[in-house]
């Protein structure tokens, strides 16, 4: 009997220790595992791998290195202890605790210095550890296209291998103050347990302290010379600009070569005097040189003195150069340094609004907000309420062969606005599991007119061949959860006349659950125990988690910085989305920050998520940054080039809005590359400001469908219109292409400078002071609706510009369901507003045709009457009349 209860307490100790294991290897390995089987199942198992292998290279070579450093000198230390042996008149007591004491000292190195040795190094790896990317930027870095103004060196150095010298310096710095002030312990020991009363060092511990105290003035002398390029960022002349001036390059700089020069034979000087006592004089003459070249480095009096006295009084001559570096590092940072500038000069007389290419380029003009647009959308195709449109994108397509600039919006599903009822783990895992196709509509669109639709309803409906084969969204912008798909009970596709369609998902992501280990595991992981008692799985049941693309791509890829704008495309196969990336950078030489973030930034990667499959595919999209190609060397294989994107596909990049916001507002200072006007600011620019919804905003870039860039082609661009710093009137047009050879390439039309263009601020006062306009509100408001004036936009057209505004219907109480009603149409002081922009030309045409006769009617009179004075006095005669022309 108690052989059998021995037996069954082994059995139970063995599987509360198996138990006890495996609870540990799910918690402690559950993040790794998922994060595996995730990687495994989009086809990046040998990504994941490298990163892993990568991140942890970084931090046993790191942790090693200081690890060595401390271990080796604490080693070294305890070498020289007691070698300056006992006092031979001790007793045999005291040279037996003696001994001891030595015994304990030297073996330290195995049981104290090496834990302790190894702490310190993990604790000082781990700030590397985590910034490990960067450590292998410095180990991949290629060659950079520009060089630094000042001193001619790539900045390639800058970018990769400065921050690491200054995180390494910084680090260093830290570790030899704790490795000298140990060794000064241990010797301090040795003094008070082991040396002899003469209380003098061994020669070889003086000799290591010695070299301590060289590698000190050694990392002093590097940091000195790391300031030589921290001064290119210095950002105390930011007001006019950015990066050093006149008394960095020749007062500072200079200070910090002198204390270079006398630091290093002070540190030999000291090493000298510390162990022979000789030199003292020569050591007190460069210590004091020293001291007195790193006062004025660090003290303001010499700076100030000369910029008070020499800079000041002839700033622009002293600071063009340093003005001029600025402007052209800022240009290059932001991809400024290629903008095309180019005249746009008004030409009223030859302004015809009965022109074809007028009619023609206002054909294509979007009169929808977005924020208004999605209302519609989510009144009129969200069709059930679980279905919900995050948010409305532009892009273009051939529409029965005409190039058409729409607005598109996925049908997402949305389960926190499913009714509370149907709200549980079965719906939501099961059945609920994703939206259905899209809706697009054209830009244009007249007022009082039905809304013409591209792709409606459900399932896709579509006169205009727009028909993809797999219009399932498993993938989108919404806050999606994990589902189990395919599954026993089928998913909600989408409702018919005859019942719910169901499907089952066919798509190649997801992490097969058909081992108990894995739901168990996911069932930890996500905190649900249905995972792992639910009846409802299938052989080919997986799992799909990391369902928002945000947050998919960021899990995959978190080094990269990503548009807030990802937008989606349909092609005759799937609907996919595309987001653009960026890299940046805050050591760019001489260059500007933007926001204090960055001072350097490119638009470097396409990203291709299928809305079905969850497939990500990475584009290279700019050959010539030296950030993305660090990362391709780190990761072969995973950025593909721009040319291998599907054709369907690469027909609807776009250059995003979010960088062209970015290069508009830096170009608005550093468009004047002048120094002497930059300096000045003669000539700044400042994004406009508008009314919209009764508050005033900053007007966005927005894209349009015109043959600005190429008279003979219309082509999709994106376009902001600037003003002069605190004026109204119109300065200049920036625009950037998105389609073929034009797409990157930025130009900049500028107005006349002497001349009034009026600016979109000064068109919004003219149609706020129209009295036909804003009795036509007033009536609308009185009559149970809501007056929606819609964001203005601009049309540079064939020498001249007109203004378009959209107006809105909807109404004041019940369903509000925004209408377009009219659309104001502006050239000038005239404005007009009718249903469509066609109308709207027609009665523009007329306008001005009369205003121009009444003003040469006025202009161009008969000669006046005589005037003949009723009282005898002098005759008064008029003055001519001008000649009739």
């Amino acid at each position: 009997m108690s052989g059998l209860w021995r037996w069954l307490k082994i059995l139970l100790l063995a599987a509360g220790g198996i138990l006890l294991l495996y609870v540990v290897f799910a918690l402690v390995f559950m993040d790794f595992m998922v994060d595996l089987w995730w990687f495994d199942s989009l086809g990046y198992l040998g990504y994941f791998f490298r990163r892993l292998t990568y991140r942890y290279v970084i931090l046993v070579v790191f942790s090693l290195l200081f690890f060595l450093i401390f271990f080796l000198n604490f080693w070294v230390a305890s070498r020289f202890l007691g070698t300056s042996g006992p006092d031979p008149d001790r007793s045999t007591l005291a040279l037996s605790r003696y001994r001891f004491f030595v015994h304990k000292f030297r073996s330290g190195s195995l049981k104290i210095y090496a834990p302790f040795s190894l702490s310190l190094g993990v604790i000082l790896a781990w700030p590397f550890f985590q910034r490990w990317e960067q450590t292998l930027l410095f180990l991949f870095a290629p060659e950079a296209p520009w060089k630094d103004p000042y001193y001619g060196i790539n900045v390639s150095f800058f970018l990769f291998s400065l921050p690491i010298y200054l995180s390494v310096l910084n680090t260093l710095v830290v570790t030899l103050i704790l490795l000298f002030l140990g060794l000064i312990l241990l010797y301090w020991l040795e003094r008070k347990y082991l040396s002899r009363q003469e209380r003098q060092l061994p020669p070889g511990a003086k000799i290591h302290l010695s070299v301590m105290v060289f590698l000190i003035f050694v990392t002093g002398i590097w940091d000195l010379f790391l300031q030589r390029y921290s001064l290119l960022y210095t950002n105390s002349h930011e007001a006019i600009f950015y990066g050093p001036g006149f008394v960095e390059m020749n007062v500072v700089l200079p200070l910090i070569w002198i204390c270079i020069f006398f630091l290093f034979p002070t540190a030999i000087l000291l090493i000298v005097y510390l162990n022979f006592r000789k030199g003292l004089k020569f050591l007190a003459i460069s210590g004091v040189l020293f001291l007195l070249a790193l006062s004025a480095r660090y003290s303001p009096f010499l700076p100030n003195l000369v910029e008070k006295y020499i800079v000041k009084p002839n700033e622009i001559s002293k600071e063009h150069a340093y003005i001029a570096n600025n402007i052209q590092a800022t240009l290059e940072g932001f991809g400024l340094d290629k903008v095309e500038r180019r005249d746009y000069s008004i030409k009223p007389m030859e302004w015809n609004l009965q022109k074809p290419i007028i009619r023609t380029n206002l054909r294509n003009i979007p009169v929808w907000d977005h924020d208004v647009l999605l209302e519609v959308y989510q009144h009129l195709q969200a069709l059930r309420t679980y279905y919900k449109f995050p948010r409305v994108n532009i892009d273009r397509y051939s529409v029965n062969d005409v190039y058409q600039q729409v607005n598109v919006s996925p049908r997402e599903l949305s389960l926190s606005d499913l009714p509370p009822g149907v709200r549980n783990w079965i719906n939501e895992r099961l059945k609920y599991t994703h939206g259905f196709g899209v809706v697009m509509t054209p830009a244009a669109q007249g007022g009082e007119e039905p809304m013409t639709w591209f792709i409606h309803d459900i399932p896709p409906q579509s006169n205009y061949g727009f028909k993809p084969a797999q219009p399932g969204i498993y993938f989108g912008l919404l806050d999606y959860g994990y589902i189990i798909a395919p599954n026993a009970i089928g998913e909600f596709n989408y409702p018919t006349a005859e019942g719910d369609q169901l499907s089952n998902y066919q798509g190649k992501d997801g992490i097969y659950v058909h081992s108990l280990f894995r739901r168990l595991l996911f069932a930890l992981y996500f905190k649900e125990r249905d995972i792992l008692f639910t009846t409802k799985t299938i052989p080919d049941s997986r799992i799909l988690i990391r369902r928002n693309i945000v947050e998919r791509i960021k899990t995959l890829t978190p080094f990269f910085v990503l548009d807030k704008d990802p937008y989606v495309v349909v092609t005759d196969k799937n609907i996919f989305w595309i987001q653009d990336a960026y890299t940046t950078s805050t050591y760019y030489p001489y260059s500007q920050p933007y926001a204090g973030r960055m001072n350097y930034i490119r638009n470097s990667v396409k990203i291709v998520v299928d809305a079905y499959n969850g497939t990500v595919d990475y584009y290279l999209a700019d050959e010539q940054d030296p950030i993305i190609q660090a990362y391709s060397r780190m990761y072969p294989g995973l950025i593909k080039p721009l040319a291998r994107m599907p054709a369907d596909l690469r027909t609807h990049i776009r250059y995003p809005n979010d960088i062209f916001n970015i290069q508009v507002e830096m170009y608005a200072k550093y468009h004047q590359t002048d120094p002497g006007v930059f300096y000045r600011q003669e000539d700044m620019w400042d994004f406009p400001e508008i009314s919209h919804h009764r508050q005033q905003e900053r007007m966005k870039p927005y894209f349009l469908t015109l043959n600005l860039i190429n008279p003979n082609k219309f082509e999709f661009i994106l376009v902001c219109p600037m003003t002069p710093r605190a004026r109204t009137n119109l300065r200049s047009l920036m625009v950037v292409g998105c389609d073929g050879d034009n797409y990157g390439k930025i130009f900049a039309y500028d107005f006349p400078k002497g001349e009034l263009v009026f600016g979109p601020a000064q068109i919004d006062a003219f149609i706020d002071q129209n009295t036909k306009i804003a009795q036509q509100f007033t009536l609308w408001n009185q009559l149970g609706s809501q007056v929606v004036r819609g964001r203005m936009i601009l049309i540079p057209v064939t020498g001249g510009v007109v203004y378009i505004q959209p107006i809105y219907l909807k109404a004041a109480v019940g369903v509000a369901i925004p209408q377009l009603q009219r659309i104001i149409l502006n050239k000038g002081e005239v404005t007009v507003m009718e249903p469509s922009l066609e109308e709207d030309l027609d009665r523009l045409d007329k306008r001005m045709r009369e205003l121009s006769e009444r003003a040469r009617d006025r202009l161009e009179g008969g000669r006046p009457p005589e005037i003949t004075p009723s009282t005898p006095g002098p005759s008064l005669t008029p003055p001519p009349t001008p000649p009739a022309r």
